[in-house]
């Protein structure tokens, strides 16, 4: 169970937001002040603090979220340049606010480390890491085909889905079978970063660009040099924004936020996303021409029901590698138990499927049975 920590001077904001976290399976503690929240955190191993911009976050490399109900670029940029994992405005939308927590719990960024002296290293540093594509069923095999298939050229390709379904592993073995897999692999989340904060946070901005600007930045298209840029969600990106995107797709070069001198960019991009990009198309969110050129190559993801004979794999899995988190046995799974889960709708696809596992390792008990799947399900 994920520990959530809530740093907010409003009583209401607390509550609301712990209930609300309670509600969905965390544990979580709520503080008024940056004093208690420090003590808390040398007793509690937070895994994600939730705080507000007027609040200063305690220094205990744990990954937070910023609220403000300022919702100013300034503000914005300041709470990321702290080093905010996503920023929020108030009134919260609770929705936004459980995605971007799954997010950062699941995929923490690396805590800012303390200064150091500069060590340049050779953008071939190593290979990204990918972890295994589990299943061996027609509709997992085909996918991986295309991967392999596609890989090695410097096609683009978009990957579609449903959230869940493991976009991003498929982005991250298309990069480590390409000729790229020794240069970065970059993600940006389109979706998680506000309309006045994307285009910075793609092509850098130069120093004095807008309030708070105190120093040049490189954006995503500049640190992906040589590598692949992987935009989920692309489909959430805003039609300003597209455009500049597509500028920069045609043109392979870009201009910082706030300068006029253009930089040549050599990045491959792929692109996810958990919309059908052609009715976006027709309703006018998405531009058709962006659309042709990222969707080189479609790569579609399947539902984890299109594939319900790789749940047993699945689930034997994630038994494994949860337990080894854990520090424990694995428990052993009841056939009955298995065939219930192969039942469910999985509406939330493979990353509900670990969740639901993982409950299951923590509630049961010597062994997983069919009545814990219905109890705990």
């Amino acid at each position: 169970m994920a520990k959530v920590l809530i740093l907010d001077h409003s009583k209401s904001v607390r509550n609301i937001l712990r209930e609300r976290l309670e509600y969905e399976g965390f544990s979580a503690e709520a503080v008024e002040d940056e004093a208690t929240a420090s003590d808390m955190c040398e007793k509690v191993p937070f895994d994600l603090i939730i705080s507000d911009t007027g609040c200063k976050v305690p220094d205990a490399g744990i990954p937070f979220i910023a609220l403000s109900a300022d919702a100013s670029v300034a503000s914005a940029v300041e709470a990321v340049r702290n080093g905010a994992q996503d920023f929020l405005t108030k009134p919260i939308d609770m929705n936004r606010l459980m995605q971007s927590i799954h997010r950062t719990i699941e995929n923490p960024a690396p805590a800012p480390a303390a200064p150091a002296p500069v060590v340049r290293r050779s953008r071939r540093a190593r290979p990204a890491e990918a972890e295994h594509i589990i299943g061996i069923s027609p509709e997992i095999e085909h996918v991986r085909q295309l991967i392999d298939k596609v890989a090695p050229c410097e096609a683009r390709v978009l990957i579609t889905g449903e959230n869940g379904t493991g976009k991003e592993l498929v982005a991250r073995w298309l990069h480590a079978k390409s000729s790229r897999a020794a240069a970065p692999f970059v993600e940006v989340n389109c979706a998680a970063i506000p309309s006045e904060l994307i285009e910075s946070e793609l092509f850098g901005h130069e120093r004095g660009a807008f309030t708070s600007a105190i120093k040049q930045r490189k954006g995503k298209f500049e640190q992906a040099d040589g590598g692949t840029l992987f935009m989920d969600e692309i489909g959430d990106m805003s039609l300003a924004a597209q455009a500049k995107v597509l500028r920069a797709l045609q043109e392979s070069r870009i201009s910082r936020v706030g300068g006029d001198k253009e930089i040549e960019v050599d990045v491959r991009v792929i692109a996810a996303t958990n919309k059908n990009l052609r009715e976006e198309i027709k309703k006018g969110n998405f531009r058709e021409d962006l659309y042709h050129r990222i969707g080189v190559i479609v790569v579609r993801v399947p539902a984890l029901r299109e594939h319900a004979a790789d749940i047993p794999t699945l689930v034997d899995h994630f038994v494994r590698t949860i337990s080894a988190e854990y520090g424990a046995r694995p428990k052993p799974v009841d056939p009955a138990a298995l065939e219930a889960l192969r039942q469910m709708p999985w509406t939330g696809n493979i990353r509900e499927l670990r969740n639901v596992v993982e409950r299951l390792i923590v509630l049961s008990g010597e062994r997983i049975t069919a009545r814990d799947v219905k109890e705990y399900y």
